[in-house]
C-alpha cells in the first residue's frame, strides 16, 4: 500500500466506492536497505544525505504534496492495486505524525521500542480514499512541519540515541531520520512517475 511508510506491522476511486479498494497486496519487505544503497526506484540516496538538509526536505516534499492534491483526477487509482494520489497522500500524512512520535520516544526514552503501526488497517479503518483532498493538504503540510522543526531541535549527541521496530531494526536518530526522509520522497515519485500504471513498491514503516 505504501511504499515507504516501513512498518506495515512490523513482522511492516471515488466516494463511496471503498469497498472496492481493498485489494492492495500488503507489504511486508524490509526496507532498512535504503539506507545501504540507492533506491532504483526513486533514486534518493539517503547515505549521501546531510542529516540536517531532512527538515527541508521535509518541507519541500509537503508543498509538493499539496500541488498534488490540487489537481484534478487525485481520487482515481492507476489501477485496482495501485493506491490513488490521495491514499498515497493520507499515508504520507500519517507518516509524518508516526515518524514525529517516535522521534519523541527516541529524544525521551532510552532505547525506545516503537509501537507497532499497520498501514494497511490505517488505510482502510480511515477510509483515506473518502477523505478531502484539501483538508488532507493542510494537515499534511501541518505535520510536515511538525517533525521538520523536531528534526531541527536535535543537537550533539542527541543524533546517536536509538529506538527498535518489534521486528528488530534498530536506528540511531541520524539514521531514523535518513531512513525516514526516503518513504515521503518515494510516494511522491510514485505519483508523479510517468510509469504511473506499473506496480509501485511499498517501503513500510
Amino acid at each position: 500500500m505504501s511504499c515507504l511508510a516501513y512498518d506495515r506491522v512490523e513482522s511492516g476511486g471515488s466516494v463511496g466506492a471503498y469497498s472496492l479498494r481493498v485489494d492492495i497486496v500488503p507489504d511486508t519487505k524490509d526496507w532498512t536497505w535504503v539506507l545501504q544503497r540507492a533506491c532504483p526506484e526513486c533514486g534518493l540516496d539517503t547515505g549521501q544525505l546531510p542529516r540536517e538538509a531532512v527538515p527541508r526536505m521535509v518541507r519541500d516534499n509537503a508543498a509538493a504534496w499539496k500541488r498534488v492534491l490540487a489537481t484534478p483526477g487525485v481520487r482515481r487509482r492507476p489501477r485496482s492495486d495501485v493506491w490513488s494520489a490521495l491514499e498515497y497522500a493520507c499515508h504520507v500524512r500519517d507518516v509524518f505524525r508516526l515518524f514525529d512520535e517516535r522521534l519523541v520516544l527516541m529524544l525521551t526514552t532510552e532505547d525506545a521500542l516503537y509501537p507497532n503501526w499497520d498501514q494497511d488497517e490505517t488505510a482502510s479503518t480511515q477510509r483515506y480514499a473518502e477523505q478531502d483532498p484539501t483538508d488532507v493538504a493542510r494537515d499534511l503540510v501541518a505535520a510536515a512541519d511538525t517533525v521538520a522543526t523536531r528534526f531541527e531541535s536535535v543537537f550533539g549527541q542527541q543524533w546517536q540515541r536509538t529506538g527498535s521496530r518489534s521486528d528488530g531494526a534498530t536506528f540511531t536518530v541520524e539514521s531514523f531520520a535518513r531512513y525516514f526522509i526516503h518513504d515521503p520522497v518515494h510516494h511522491l515519485h510514485d505519483v508523479t512517475s510517468t510509469s504511473r500504471s506499473s506496480t509501485p513498491s511499498w517501503p513500510s514503516t
